[in-house]
C-alpha cells in the first residue's frame, strides 16, 4: 500500500482548545521504525476525559501543539519487518499506552510481570515522548504511527465503534475488577455512572458478581444503571441515611469520579472486612484526607489503578465477546470533534463519545 499519506488531525494549540477550539492541521509523526512500528488508518477514536484534562493542562503543563485521543481503532496500512501477528489490512486498536519495553533486556520488573502500564519506559499515546525525543500524537486524526508492542487486534465480533472506548475507558474499570477477584459471590460497588462507571457495571455483570451497586449523587441515571446490570442503586444526595443503610455491605468499590470532593470517609464505611476501595478517576486536585480508623477498623485498603496491559485488554475484549456485552456510545463525525468536546464537557455522553472518520470506513 502507498505510504504517501499525510498525518493530519485536530491539534490543541493552547488551553482554550478544551473549549472546542482545536484546529485541523498537518503534523509530523515520529520517524517510522522500519523494524517495529505500525501505521494505522484511523476509522474510530473514542473521547476520554483524559483528553480534556490534557487539552486544558489540567494535570500539568501540556506541550502544545497536541493531538489527543487514545481509544483508536482502524486498519493497518504499514508494518515494520519484525512485527509479529499483525499484517497490513488487519483491524487493530491502540489504547492509552503506545510503548512498553516488554522486558526486552531482561531487567524490567513491570513488563516481566505483565504490568506494562507501569513500565519505566512507558510512552503515552499522546502528550508523551518517544525514545528518539519525538512527540507522541493521538487519534483525533487520519493516521496514527507508533510501536507495535501495544497494538491489539480487534475481535471480529465487536464493532469498531464499540471497541474504541474499551481500549482506555473499558480496561480502566475492568482491570481492578480482574485484579481484585470480582465474580460470583462478590458484592461490588461502582461510584460514578459515567463513561468509566458504565464500563464498571458492564464488566461486573460479565464477571457474574452477586451484587452490583451503582453509586451516584442523584437517581437520574438509575434506570440506565439497572439496564446495564446493576442490582442496586445508592443516590447519596437524595438519601441522608445511605451510609447507615448500606454500611458493611461491599467487598470491592471502584471509584471512577474525578472530583476531589468525593465523600471518601463515608464510602469506606460501605466496605466489609478486608474490603478494597480502588480509585481510577484522576481529579486535578488531591483526594480528601481520611481517618486511619476508617482503614484499620475493618482491615480495609485503598488502592489505585490505571488502564491495563495489552494482555488485560485482550482478556476484557474476549470477556465482552463471550457475554455479548457492548459499550453504550454516541457517535460524532471526526469533522465535528470540537462540538463533541463541548457536549462532553456539558455532560451529555450516554455513555461514551466516539469520533467516526467516515472517509476511512470500508
Amino acid at each position: 500500500m502507498s505510504t504517501d499519506y499525510k498525518f493530519q488531525g485536530w491539534l490543541g494549540m493552547d488551553a482554550n482548545s478544551a473549549k472546542g477550539e482545536m484546529v485541523w492541521k498537518q503534523f509530523e509523526p515520529k520517524p517510522f521504525d522500519e523494524a517495529e512500528d505500525i501505521d494505522i488508518q484511523i476509522t474510530h477514536c473514542g473521547i476520554c476525559g483524559s483528553d480534556l484534562h490534557t487539552l486544558r493542562s489540567g494535570w500539568g503543563a501540556t506541550s502544545y501543539p497536541v493531538c489527543v485521543g487514545h481509544e483508536i481503532v482502524g486498519h493497518v496500512v504499514r508494518v515494520g519487518s519484525k512485527v509479529k501477528g499483525i499484517k497490513v489490512g488487519d483491524r487493530v486498536g491502540v489504547g492509552a499506552q503506545s510503548y512498553a519495553c516488554e522486558n526486552r533486556n531482561g531487567d524490567c520488573e513491570m513488563c516481566a510481570d505483565d504490568w506494562a502500564p507501569y513500565c519505566p519506559h512507558n510512552v503515552g499515546t499522546y502528550a508523551s515522548k518517544w525514545q528518539d525525543g519525538s512527540k507522541s500524537m493521538g487519534g483525533y486524526a487520519d493516521y496514527w504511527r507508533g510501536h507495535s508492542s501495544c497494538v491489539i487486534k480487534i475481535p471480529d465480533e465487536i464493532s469498531s465503534e464499540h471497541a474504541a472506548p474499551m481500549l482506555c475507558g473499558g480496561i480502566t474499570t475492568c482491570k481492578p475488577l480482574f485484579e481484585h477477584g470480582a465474580g460470583p459471590g462478590k458484592r461490588v460497588g461502582i461510584i460514578g455512572i459515567g463513561g468509566l462507571g458504565h464500563f464498571g457495571i458492564l464488566g461486573a455483570k460479565a464477571l457474574g458478581c452477586e451484587q452490583i451497586v451503582a453509586i451516584s449523587r442523584s437517581s437520574a441515571k438509575k434506570e440506565d444503571a439497572l439496564k446495564m446490570g446493576a442490582t442496586g442503586f445508592i443516590a447519596t444526595d437524595e438519601d441522608k441515611d445511605w451510609v447507615s443503610k448500606h454500611g458493611n455491605s461491599l467487598d470491592l468499590i471502584v471509584s471512577t469520579v474525578s472530583s476531589p470532593k468525593l465523600p471518601l470517609e463515608q464510602y469506606l464505611r460501605l466496605l466489609r472486612i478486608h474490603g478494597k476501595f480502588v480509585q481510577v478517576g484522576a481529579p486535578e486536585d488531591k483526594l480528601p484526607a481520611v481517618s486511619a480508623f476508617s482503614l484499620i477498623g475493618r482491615h480495609v485498603s485503598i488502592a489505585g489503578s490505571m488502564i491495563g496491559s495489552p494482555n488485560d485488554i485482550r482478556k476484557m475484549l474476549d470477556l465482552f465477546v463471550k457475554k455479548d456485552i457492548r459499550t453504550w456510545n454516541n457517535n460524532y463525525s471526526m469533522q465535528d470533534a470540537n462540538k463533541a468536546l463541548q457536549d462532553f464537557e456539558a455532560g451529555k455522553p450516554r455513555y461514551r463519545f466516539v469520533l467516526v472518520n467516515e472517509k476511512h470506513l470500508k
